[in-house]
């Protein structure tokens, strides 16, 4: 994938690359322009990227979950558990993806835009182990009203998810597994509240990246 900027009047590289749907003749320039080419490198788009990142670990549970002698052996006592937390968890974690892909196949909708291939890696080991141009605001919808305390509520919602899966499993990795969502996710909408002050000089001030009034 290849990518165009423009310079502007001042002889400076504009911020964004063109997009791919642009005319040369409708952008902002005189009779000549200077467009600088760059190679992106292999890339993947977004569907695929979200695709892969949620099926695998709703398949690698499975294997621990239907207990596969080649994780756990042979003997009986490790094959086999009576706690029916085992299989509400089980429910639980894999509503939570089957869910998340169906949205990817049938609700979100994408841009054209795509990540570097290298970046699959970390994002994949992140599960596996476009740009918003308006201020959101709560509707009538009660899952909105978190809207008036951070900016990135679906993050709160889903460390939340992940902390209430802790508590109910009482699993120490599933624990430092959360402990990394909350850090990755935190660095995530903190990016994002950053965007939104810098985007709109009228933004809520009582709004928070994702912990209501503290962080």
């Amino acid at each position: 994938r290849q990518a165009h900027r423009l310079e502007n009047s001042l002889n400076c590289l504009e911020g964004k690359s063109l997009r791919d749907e642009e005319i040369l003749q409708h952008l902002p320039v005189g009779t000549t322009a200077t467009l600088y080419f760059k190679d992106l490198g292999p890339q993947i788009g977004w569907t695929t990227v979200f695709l892969i990142e949620y099926t695998g670990p709703l398949f690698i549970y499975f294997l621990f979950y239907f207990r596969m002698p080649f994780v756990y052996g042979l003997d009986e006592r490790f094959t086999s558990s009576p706690h029916p937390v085992v299989n509400l968890a089980c429910i639980c974690h894999s509503f939570h993806y089957i869910k998340r892909l169906i949205e990817t196949v049938f609700v979100h909708r994408f841009s054209h835009g795509t990540m570097p291939l290298r970046n699959i890696v970390k994002n994949c080991l992140y599960y596996w182990g476009s740009k918003t141009r308006k201020i959101p605001y709560p509707t009538k919808n009660p899952f909105t009203w978190l809207f008036f305390f951070v900016s990135c509520p679906n993050y709160t919602y889903e460390v939340g998810t992940w902390i209430s899966f802790t508590i109910m499993t009482q699993c120490v990795p599933v624990g430092l597994f959360t402990l990394l969502c909350f850090i990755q996710m935190t660095i995530w909408a903190k990016d994002k509240h950053c965007t939104y002050l810098r985007e709109f000089k009228d933004y809520p001030s009582l709004r928070m990246p994702i912990i209501p009034f503290l962080l």
